[in-house]
């Protein structure tokens, strides 16, 4: 039979593996994608969820005190302020005039009076 400390160690390699996996996804994205829009998307998720794989392997490995708990603050504080920076950098870069690609514009105040379901010739969006 399995013992437990052989389960305990198996969790962490695989939470490690599976935090690598992201992280490496992450940084390949902000290497590979064209514009601050498509790199911050491609950063700020996979990163997330990588980090918060290798806190978890960390708050496996130490227990539910002590270096443990502390794994649990840090991705409680991942939670809370990446997707807050990520949204500020967007729209710093949008405030700046960075333009995105193709035909993607940020939604005006006009779109928003209408409902956000009309399309340019004033239809609506489903295409019939």
């Amino acid at each position: 039979m399995v013992s437990l400390e052989a389960i305990q160690h198996l969790t962490i390699v695989a939470l490690v593996v599976v935090g690598t996996f992201f992280l490496l996804t992450g940084t390949i994205g902000l290497l590979r994608f064209p514009n601050v829009y498509n790199r911050m998307h491609a950063t700020s998720k996979p990163t997330t969820l990588g980090t918060a794989a290798t806190f978890l392997a960390g708050f496996v490995h130490f227990g539910p005190g002590g270096a443990g708990l502390t794994s649990l603050v840090g991705i409680l504080f991942l939670f809370l302020t990446v997707p807050t920076g990520a949204h500020m950098i967007s729209r710093a870069a949008q405030k700046t005039g960075v333009p995105f690609l193709g035909g993607v514009t940020w939604p005006s105040e006009h779109d928003d009076e209408d409902g956000g379901d009309k399309n340019d010739d004033g239809e609506d969006g489903d295409g019939e």
